[in-house]
């Protein structure tokens, strides 16, 4: 890859990487890119190598254009007593949890069938930009079980207890076009336009300070997990952490100095500041 070098090769993850942005495939063919223990760790690993490097941002999709990622692996889920399950879904929810938690931006380029496992995968990343020729969903009851990658929680949080409900107990998948309409994916694009559609959502991000989109990321994740007086506590630290760096004060000298100290009109509305 270039720009941004792993310290090793992984067996189920293609990784080509620029300066800012990584992209990473999830290479599992002949399984329909599923989710197993080795893909786990691999996803574990390669979060801990990018974050130590000049990346700011990872993008996800799945090799081939049939599958993003085709739920968890059956056939190792398949040989698992009820205690291996439990074990099993806890540390699919870790790796989740850990993509979530990234300082990384994580955006999941949603190119083909999309459920179970991959749509989980999917809800622990930033951004969800998918092919109008996708279909998502989490239908594990069809197959016997329910989510166990942390879909239950999630999805309620995304679109409502309503819609959530009805999407997991009746198992049905929806193309690209009705995900969005539904808020499941931030933007739908034709497929050829898959790229261009995640550098749409990436770009406004990778133009902000990366400290600043990182610790604004953590503040909001915080609001789904804990109540208000403590999310509020989170807010304040993170907002104590953006005056370690001297970004804002060096940009207020400057608007100081050249008279073009910036308001919240001209945040809202740059073109009027242009016009003063």
């Amino acid at each position: 890859m270039s720009g941004v070098r792993m310290a090793e090769r992984f067996k189920y993850l293609l990784v080509d990487g620029e300066d800012e942005t990584v992209r990473v495939t999830i290479n599992r063919p002949v399984d329909r890119n599923s989710i197993n223990s080795g893909l786990m760790a691999e996803v574990v690993s390669l979060l801990d190598q990018v974050e130590k490097t000049s990346a700011r941002a990872l993008v996800f999709r799945g090799t081939g254009e049939t599958y993003f990622i085709g739920g968890a692996d059956g056939i190792e889920m398949m040989q698992l007593t009820p205690d291996e399950a439990k074990c099993f879904s806890e540390r699919i929810q870790a790796v989740f949890n850990r993509i979530e938690a990234s300082p990384l931006i994580t955006v999941a380029a949603i190119n083909g069938l999309c459920f179970g496992g991959g749509y989980e995968f999917a809800l622990a990343c930033d951004f969800r930009v998918a092919s109008a020729t996708a279909r998502i969903g989490l239908p594990e009851v069809k197959v016997g079980l329910i989510p166990g990658g942390g879909g239950t929680q999630r999805l309620p949080k995304l679109v409502g207890m309503g819609r959530a409900i009805e999407m997991i107990l009746s198992g049905r998948l929806y193309g690209g076009t009705e995900a969005a309409e539904m808020g499941l994916v931030h933007l739908v694009v034709n497929p050829e336009q898959l790229d261009a559609g995640v550098r749409q959502v990436l770009d406004p991000v990778l133009k902000q300070p990366q400290y600043a989109v990182s610790l604004a990321k953590h503040a909001l994740y915080a609001s789904r997990s804990q109540c208000l007086p403590d999310g509020l506590a989170v807010e304040s630290e993170q907002f104590s952490h953006c005056f370690e760096h001297d970004f804002f004060p060096r940009l207020m000298q400057k608007q100081l100095a050249d008279g073009s100290l910036t308001t919240t009109e001209d945040l809202a509305d740059p073109a009027r500041k242009e016009k003063s």
